[in-house]
């Protein structure tokens, strides 16, 4: 069997954090800027925290300098283990645990992540909901603030993680918006795209991905996730 590489996203297609990552960016740039406002109507479903960040910037006219970013993601991620910590309805989402079973027992498959999380978000997310140890390696949103290349990063490490060579591997991620679908087709992986977010399966298939199901307890998720 051909070895096969996974790149889970996270918010929409694991869990949903019910907005604590929202939260906590607002809380940042009120009281990094004084501007807890510049996220207000604006969508993040598939963005990485870096980009969504620089747009915040943006708002608040202030300089997208390096040294800015890095400042609000820290505070970001500081409110972020907070709001985690007290939200009471977060989820994991409806057959991801059994996907994660059945990747897990099957022979030359490498379980990560593809997320524009940074990795202390990423970690924050995942220890509240007690999936963080079941993935040994990812894509992060502070690997590159473009998400084709942090999937690309992250499917260099899985290949690591087999003893592989990038080349030799089937990368698939599995996502729920039309960005990671288009991240995907960018690095030549496979996109297994589920409807348990904002974009619905008609929206997902037009965006070109591989396989759509409503959610990951559908008939035919395995077969399209591990081939």
């Amino acid at each position: 069997m051909r070895s096969t590489i996974l790149l889970f996203d996270i918010d929409g297609t694991l869990v949903s954090m019910k907005g604590a990552g929202r939260r906590a960016l607002a809380r940042a740039f009120g009281a990094e800027l004084g501007r807890p406002d510049v996220f207000d109507g604006f969508e993040f479903a598939g963005m990485t925290d870096p980009a969504i960040v620089r747009h915040g910037l943006g708002v608040a006219g202030a300089a997208a300098e390096p040294a800015t970013i890095a400042r609000l993601l820290a505070a970001y991620v500081a409110c972020l283990r907070d709001e985690v910590r007290r939200s009471t309805n977060c989820l994991v989402h409806p057959g991801v645990e059994a996907v994660l079973d059945a990747a897990a027992a099957t022979p030359n498959v490498a379980i990560g992540l593809g997320t524009g999380n940074v990795r202390a978000g990423a970690q924050a997310k995942l220890e509240r909901l007690g999936l963080h140890h079941r993935f040994a390696f990812g894509g992060f949103g502070c690997d590159h603030e473009e998400r084709p290349r942090l999937l690309g990063i992250g499917a260099e490490r899985g290949a690591a993680h087999l003893g592989t060579a990038p080349g030799a591997c089937r990368v698939v991620v599995i996502g729920d918006t039309p960005r990671d679908v288009a991240a995907a087709e960018a690095i030549g992986a496979e996109a297994v795209a589920v409807a348990t977010s904002a974009f619905g399966v008609d929206a997902l298939h037009a965006a070109g991905a591989a396989a759509v199901f409503p959610d990951l307890t559908a008939p035919g998720v395995l077969e399209a996730v591990l081939g």
